[in-house]
């Protein structure tokens, strides 16, 4: 059997607020935009926390799903959204189309809007009560996002140049919009790897961007706090970031996508890691032996 081939396409390390590590692969170098997967997830919930300071969201107030009107899942607040513990059935697959809500609402009968599909799934769990990873979920939380903002693709557009890439400088900043003007926050932004770092470090500087709050106060901790239902994977989940106490890192937490993107913020030592690549899940652990030596050697 031929072994699973792992390519990484850009590696950058920043500390002190200075690359002191960057590298790339075949066909790719500082200017190559590439895909976020589902680290764009992280990115969600930092356009959350912006609308939350500007007072258009309530994260304990019951979200505003039109879909969910009068039935069992109305009181589902944001807050439970971000943490993937609503309760709402979906089952993330990336490989097996047969039972996979994700590869459906992504490139099947969702792809045209892909927060209407996520929101008509049903309630499977009282809310809080179990830890369920879902890109449907995100898709929901971009839509609730979009609206509050405006509606539709160029309000959405406009919001997020000018509270987050603008300020940040990601010049290079692509999200994707489905046909129903929902940004695909889930999945689809694409970025140089500098320019995901450079949202790597907003969290590291607790939502500060050269003397600027971009997020509000306490919306990095809510990030890194554990979800309230058990987590039964490889990391701990926060509130769309994912947390690597369990691999020895106390206070680190990273933004994680298919294929091995990742964005680690490991704030004790003032470090940023990006690594986005194109690593099968089988072949993942030499990625994560990898990283656990680059968060070690600055």
């Amino acid at each position: 059997m031929s072994e699973v081939p792992s390519i990484t396409l850009a590696e950058v390390v920043v500390r002190g607020g200075e690359v002191v590590h960057e590298t790339y692969g075949p066909d790719t170098g500082p200017d190559t935009t590439l895909i976020s997967w589902s680290t764009g997830k992280s990115v969600t919930h930092a356009l959350v926390g912006i609308a939350v300071r500007e007072g258009l969201l309530d994260l304990d107030a019951p979200a505003p799903v039109p879909e969910w009107a009068g039935d069992d899942r109305q009181a589902i607040t944001l807050r439970q959204l971000l943490h993937m513990t609503s309760g709402l059935r979906f089952v993330e697959d990336y490989v097996d189309d047969s039972i996979s809500h994700c590869i459906d609402m992504l490139f099947g009968a969702g792809q045209a809007d892909v927060a209407a599909y996520a929101a008509a799934l049903p309630l499977d769990h009282p809310p809080d009560s179990v830890f369920n990873y879902s890109s449907g979920t995100t898709n929901i939380i971009s839509r609730i996002v979009g609206q509050a903002v405006g509606g539709g693709e160029a309000a959405m557009r406009a919001f997020m140049e000018a509270e987050l890439f603008g300020p940040l400088g990601m010049t290079s900043a692509d999200p994707r919009f489905d046909a129903a003007g929902t940004f695909i926050g889930s999945s689809f932004l694409y970025c140089t790897a500098r320019d995901f770092a450079r949202f790597g470090q907003l969290y590291l500087g607790d939502g500060v961007w050269e003397g600027r709050r971009l997020l509000p106060e306490g919306w990095v901790d809510l990030a890194r706090t554990p979800a309230p239902a058990p987590v039964d994977e490889e990391f701990g989940y926060g509130a769309h970031w994912w947390l690597w106490d369990r691999h020895g890192f106390p206070g680190t937490f990273a933004a994680h996508g298919y294929e091995g993107q990742y964005i680690i913020v490991r704030p004790d030592r003032d470090l940023v890691v990006v690594r986005l690549g194109k690593t099968p899940i089988e072949v993942r652990p030499p990625v994560i032996e990898h990283l656990q030596g680059l968060l070690d050697a600055w």
